[in-house]
């Protein structure tokens, strides 16, 4: 027998053991690589839940400036430290008008007032803030909107008018004047300006956040905004 024929009898179970412990080697890699895939990809899922964590907080930094709590997977991942008791989101231009008019024994006095004022919709952050991230969605927990207050710009005397004996008092005048803040107050809500509020905080972090899940903002009595 030639050396030639001797080397390639030699050769082919050299290269069938050679496969086969390529073959073992693929397997185990494969298998480590599964094995452990639940671990990497926990691993990746916390990282980019922070990730996003802190692009909410640079979110609320932004448009409410503070730092609110905020728990990933219901863990406590930021508190909150920043404390501001309101947060302002729209203000809108509410005219109001009120009017005394009051006879006795035939003489009548009449004071009637025009009132400009700038009212103020938020929220009040004494009440919980919270935010919660998860890999489904992202919740916003807060207290309805409402009306903060209203500051006063202007008021004009449309009608100033004593009778005879019925004369207008300083503490008629003051009656009317603590009128119009209520009035503005309450016309404010009336219009719709905190469900306004609501919905405008939740396009401002929407934009500013971009998240690729559903962001939710969870009001006191758990309605969802969508």
């Amino acid at each position: 027998m030639s050396k030639s024929a001797v080397a390639s009898r030699m050769s082919w179970p050299l290269a069938f053991t050679l496969i086969a412990l390529l073959i073992a080697v693929v397997v185990l890699i494969i298998f480590l690589r599964l094995e452990s895939w639940p671990a990497r990809t926990a691993r990746q899922s916390t990282a980019e839940l922070e990730r996003l964590g802190k692009e909410v907080r640079a979110a609320f930094i932004d448009v409410a400036h503070l730092q609110p709590r905020i728990t990933i997977n219901n863990r406590v991942y930021m508190e909150q430290t920043t404390p501001v008791s309101e947060l302002v989101v729209l203000s809108r231009h509410i005219e109001v008008e009120h009017e005394l008019l009051h006879t006795w024994v035939g003489s009548s006095k009449r004071v009637k007032l025009h009132g400009t004022f700038n009212a103020k919709a938020g929220f009040d952050l004494q009440q919980n803030l919270s935010i919660d991230i998860r890999p489904d969605e992202i919740i916003v927990q807060l207290p309805h909107a409402q009306i903060l207050g209203v500051e006063q710009e202007q008021v004009d005397v449309l009608a100033f008018e004593n009778g005879l004996w019925n004369r207008i008092s300083g503490q008629d005048l003051q009656g009317e004047l603590s009128m119009l803040p209520q009035l503005a107050s309450e016309k404010a809500a009336e219009s719709g300006l905190p469900a306004e509020a609501e919905r405008t905080l939740q396009q401002q972090l929407g934009e500013r956040i971009h998240p690729s899940q559903p962001l939710h903002l969870v009001f006191k009595d758990e309605k969802k905004l969508e």
